[in-house]
């Protein structure tokens, strides 16, 4: 079965600095897709990429296919129908993607007229649907207000009525859930969802929040200095990691249930680009690296059917958690 999206290779060098090391990637049609990592692994940077939005001095090699359509090196006309109309994204801060001095019905009429050809009055009965459906109170009357009158929960919710606009196969939500409070953020992960089942979309989420991932995928992909370390369905990976710094992730996050169980940290920092060793970039911060883990980087490996891995040490770390599981 063909992916709806596959990224095969994808690197990225800002300046002869790579930043992104050959990421290969699979989404497919209706799945919710987690990406995690810290800070700087490139989990942004990959759907960046793919969709042709970053700078003309980022050197972007590989390959990114729609339905086996090529995306890379695509013509502008061809990527400004698809970007929108096939592939949407919501980006980390939405204020800022918001024009200021345009009202909420321009921008949203703007984006229904490029992807579904929409004129009139069905320009502005769609965009009040669109509205109503994320749930903006008194619809008809805010699409005349600009944004900055609307909350950071509110504009969001704006945001993701501007992706749905061009009926889109695939919805990016990059930190969809940044800088709002608990009971917002759970709000907008449960219009997502109910979106995404409603109108049978893919959505890869992009987050550091693991337990927001947990509770809204069905896989998980890893990041860590530019490459995938390690892809599971979502239940697998929380219950049975296996990369060491999956487990680094997971054994930070403080149980809900169950007994107490001291909190672990992960060591040191994520390495700078710039400097990266030969070998595996996490060796330096991982209790088990060996000296074979400093030679090359190690590529992803299946471990199951569903289940890939770039360790050579999986079997050790699997080892170590599962001791440190029955103390």
């Amino acid at each position: 079965m063909v992916p709806l999206v596959s990224i095969q290779g994808l690197s990225v060098a800002f300046n002869g600095v790579a930043v992104l090391r050959g990421v290969d990637l699979a989404l497919g049609k209706g799945e919710a897709l987690g990406l995690v990592g810290e800070s700087g692994s490139g989990k942004s940077v990959t759907w960046l990429a793919a969709l042709g939005l970053l700078p003309r001095h980022a050197k972007v090699t590989g390959s990114v296919r729609l339905h086996g359509r090529e995306l890379l090196g695509a013509p502008a006309h061809e990527l400004d129908q698809i970007r929108g109309g096939r592939i949407a994204m919501i980006f980390q801060d939405p204020a800022s993607a918001l024009n200021p001095v345009l009202t909420i019905r321009k921008q949203l009429s703007e984006a229904l007229a490029l992807h579904r050809d929409l004129q009139g009055e069905a320009v502005k009965a769609e965009a009040m649907r669109l509205l109503n459906l994320v749930g903006t109170p008194d619809a008809a009357r805010r699409l005349s207000a600009y944004p900055h009158e609307f909350s950071g929960g509110q504009v969001q919710r704006i945001m993701i009525a501007m992706a749905l606009a061009g009926n889109p196969d695939v919805l990016i939500a990059d930190e969809p859930t940044t800088a709002l409070d608990a009971t917002i953020q759970a709000q907008i992960l449960e219009l997502l969802s109910s979106v995404r089942r409603e109108m049978g979309m893919a959505m890869v989420l992009i987050s550091h929040d693991l337990g927001v991932v947990a509770e809204n995928c069905d896989r998980v992909a890893v990041m860590y200095a530019g490459r995938i370390v390690e892809q599971a369905p979502s239940n697998q990976l929380f219950a049975d990691p296996v990369h060491p710094y999956a487990q680094g992730l997971i054994g930070a996050l403080p149980p809900l249930d169950g007994p107490r169980r001291r909190l672990t940290a992960i060591p040191g920092t994520v390495p700078d680009p710039a400097r990266m060793s030969d070998g595996c970039a996490y060796a330096p911060r991982c209790a088990l690296a060996a000296e074979p883990c400093g030679l090359a980087a190690p590529t992803l490996a299946p471990i199951a059917s569903d289940r890939t891995v770039a360790c050579i040490r999986a079997e050790a770390s699997r080892r170590a958690l599962l001791g440190t599981a029955a103390e």
